[in-house]
């Protein structure tokens, strides 16, 4: 079974966050939210947030069984995606302007227990 978790609009670079992104794709939710919760960058506070809801979206599925173990859970995918950018301006020499963009960043985490679903699937 899967879950997903999305933050949208945090206010950190897509680029910044990616590169924390990268470093829990493939690994299993525990070690994840050790790499995050030990991390010196800004990004991974948000990531940890969406990564812990995410785990919290698989042990409450309706059609989830009481035997569901959290340290099997594995995050399958996690991708960072450019949201809105605000655009702002500072004064500059001779009455000019110049632009200042705030990006933001919507943040995806899929977590999965590692069985696979056999529900719409045709046994041979």
């Amino acid at each position: 079974m899967e879950a997903k978790a999305i933050a949208k609009f945090v206010r950190v670079s897509p680029r910044k966050a990616r590169l924390v992104i990268d470093q829990i794709r493939g690994r299993r939710v525990e070690d994840a939210l050790n790499v995050l919760h030990f991390s010196k960058k800004a990004a991974a506070v948000p990531i940890e947030k969406t990564l812990r809801s995410a785990v919290a979206n698989l042990m409450n599925q309706d059609d989830s069984e009481s035997g569901v173990d959290p340290e099997s859970f594995v995050v399958t995918r996690a991708f960072v995606d450019d949201g809105a950018t605000m655009k702002r301006w500072i004064p500059r020499s001779m009455g000019r302007a110049h632009p200042i963009l705030k990006r933001t960043s919507h943040i995806t985490v899929m977590v999965s227990d590692g069985r696979e679903e056999t529900a719409g699937k045709s046994e041979e």
